[in-house]
């Protein structure tokens, strides 16, 4: 089992999720985060005054799947994430130990 953690721009949240579901993927968790990467924020203009944004907002994604799930997953997500700019983004792949769903008990694969 893996963990996929995407940072994306939000405006790509909908065209994932939708890319996504076509895939059977059938949970995800959403967070606004700010982060900054080789961009290291950028200026803006407000009222005339100019001020540096040091933390961009971005969406993070978190998709516990099968590992022979994990590369298709990766794909979709850097396929449809692209825009070609810098800040599109990244995405992380690592090993999950164990799942547990809660209300049932049911643990690995069968809690996905």
């Amino acid at each position: 089992m893996k963990m996929i953690s995407a940072i994306i721009k939000p405006f790509k949240l909908d065209e994932v999720r939708e890319a996504l579901a076509e895939l059977g993927i059938e949970g995800m968790t959403v967070v606004d985060v700010k982060g900054f990467g080789r961009q290291r924020g950028h200026t803006e203009l407000y009222r005339g005054a100019e001020y540096q944004v040091d933390f961009i907002p971005k969406i993070k994604l978190e998709i516990a799947t099968r590992s022979e799930n994990t590369q298709r997953v990766v794909e979709a997500i850097t396929e449809i994430a692209s825009t070609g700019k810098i800040g599109d983004g990244k995405i992380f792949v690592y090993d999950l130990e164990q799942i547990v769903r809660i209300r049932t008990g049911e643990l690995d694969e069968e809690a996905i």
